[in-house]
């Protein structure tokens, strides 16, 4: 990956050259960590741009594909042990669950603004407490909203996408145990997404990989069962994700508690609700919610199309396993590419260069073009094969997935380039244009071509398919438009 010349630190927003950076609070001047307490890094804003990127990039994409392979472990085991609804049940469920569960991580969004802001500046004291309220407010919300109200709705959200009797009854036990127990998962989001905007994103992997270990490990035991432990089956997934984030993130937030961390709640710092703070976590983070849930709910919606299909459950199925598990091939490295342009933009406007940023969010969507024409060479090449690691053998089911990876192996060159330019804008704070254009890519072009192709023609998978890759092109040409305006420059933070 190409590097560019260290650059100087700006030691104040007033020193930038160029752009405009964040507008920190008059009269406080930057702090740093207390003697004995780990230090921000300046490397991502001082140091050469390419390696910054690469920091930030390699531990979050590895971090993704640990977590992914739970994941492609998750829908394997359930496979061979319950059959292909067993994974209808399981990608039925987690489109549900991230319809709730991404308007409550959109706080983080909100809170990974402000700690690359803030880190940028080299404010330690206001990085700490922006992370100590996400975790307040995301802890009232989860405990107090998310966990009764998803658990009481979740029969009827079943029953909203045409899921078959099958694959409901393997479903609503699953969904329930993650509602109740989300607040986990959460803190695990969370905390990973704190320490990456502050600049650290090898301890996120440590902790991610622990978890990773740890759920497969209760999986193998919970699902197929194993002495007097009963198998679960596809609860029992469900049920090893839970324990498993609620164990690693109890453990990292007693390393914030005891200060061992970059990111730490000080003993001297208010443990009150901060109105300030939890304003301007909503004010960056509400947008991105919107998004989350419109997206989902697109998602949700794809579903119920593809419950109208003469072979719903094995359509159901392929898409489960193709596009939620075999994509993310595609998708682990472009996440961790969007989360690091995120946090190298973010840091480099908050000290002061805009043009740092940009230069990071062109490197970060390069690096991602070229996993994603790898890996849809391997679309191309052996589906089957793909297919067959998660137990797919049914006739339809593998003819539908080896469809649906044709039109993915396409998809990825635009979804990856798209996610990072998405990161660019959400990291200098412009969350609102990912949301329209969210609107317009994920939700009015897949659904219209859908709702247009019901009505007036026989809806066939290949229709379903060629939805998805419409939005995802429209995604891609949009974010990168909206990104080049340069709009995000002008984007201030502060905590008035």
């Amino acid at each position: 990956m190409p590097v560019e010349p260290t650059v100087p630190p700006a030691t104040s927003a007033a020193q930038a050259s160029t752009g405009s950076p964040a507008d920190l609070t008059p009269g406080v001047s930057p702090t740093t960590a207390a003697p004995g307490r780990r230090k921000l890094d300046r490397s991502i804003v001082e140091g050469p741009i390419g390696a910054a990127v690469w920091k930030i990039a390699w531990p979050t994409v590895l971090q993704n594909a640990i977590g992914g392979l739970q994941g492609i472990l998750d829908h394997a085991m359930v496979g061979h042990y319950v059959g292909f609804t067993g994974n209808a049940a399981i990608g039925v469920s987690w489109q549900i669950f991230l319809v709730v569960i991404v308007f409550i991580s959109s706080l983080f969004t909100g809170m990974g603004v402000l700690v690359a802001r803030f880190a940028g500046a080299n404010d330690h004291d206001k990085v700490n407490r922006t992370v100590y309220q996400a975790f307040l407010t995301a802890f009232g919300l989860s405990v107090f909203i998310l966990a009764p109200v998803g658990y009481f709705s979740a029969p009827w959200l079943l029953e909203m996408i045409n899921a078959t009797p099958a694959v409901r009854a393997e479903a609503l036990p699953f969904l329930r145990t993650m509602f109740l127990f989300s607040i986990g998962m959460l803190m695990f989001f969370m905390l990973g997404g704190a320490l990456r905007a502050a600049g650290d994103a090898r301890t996120g992997l440590y902790i991610g990989a622990g978890m990773t270990v740890l759920n497969v490990a209760l999986n193998v035991i919970l699902i197929r069962g194993a002495g007097p432990i009963p198998a679960f089956g596809t609860q029992g997934a469900a049920m090893g994700t839970v324990i498993a984030s609620t164990t690693v993130s109890s453990i990292a937030l007693w390393l914030v508690l005891k200060g061992k961390l970059v990111v730490h709640f000080p003993r001297d710092m208010s443990w009150k609700p901060d109105w300030v703070i939890i304003r301007q976590l909503f004010k960056f983070g509400l947008p991105t919610g919107i998004q989350g849930v419109a997206m989902n709910v697109a998602g949700v919606l794809l579903l119920r199309f593809m419950g109208s299909l003469p072979h719903s459950a094995e359509t159901q199925a392929a898409y489960a396993v193709g596009y939620a598990e075999l994509f993310s091939l595609i998708t682990w490295t472009s996440v961790g590419l969007m989360g690091a342009a995120a946090t190298v933009a973010g840091q480099n406007l908050g000290a002061g260069y805009p043009d740092r940023s940009e230069r990071a969010v062109h490197l970060a969507a390069r690096a991602g073009l070229c996993v994603a024409v790898l890996v849809g060479a391997l679309f191309l090449l052996i589906p089957d094969k793909l297919l067959a690691v998660f137990g797919l053998t049914d006739p339809d089911v593998v003819r539908l997935g080896t469809q649906l990876l044709r039109f993915l192996s396409v998809s990825g060159l635009f979804v990856t380039v798209a996610l990072t330019y998405t990161g660019g804008l959400q990291g200098t704070g412009d969350t609102r244009s990912p949301l329209f254009i969210t609107l317009v890519s994920q939700v009015m072009v897949p659904l219209g071509i859908l709702f247009t192709a019901q009505a007036f023609f026989t809806l066939q998978s290949t229709t379903v398919w060629s939805a998805i890759l419409a939005g995802h092109f429209t995604r891609c040409v949009l974010s990168v438009a909206r990104f080049q305006q340069g709009r995000w420059r002008t984007i201030a933070v502060d905590l008035k």
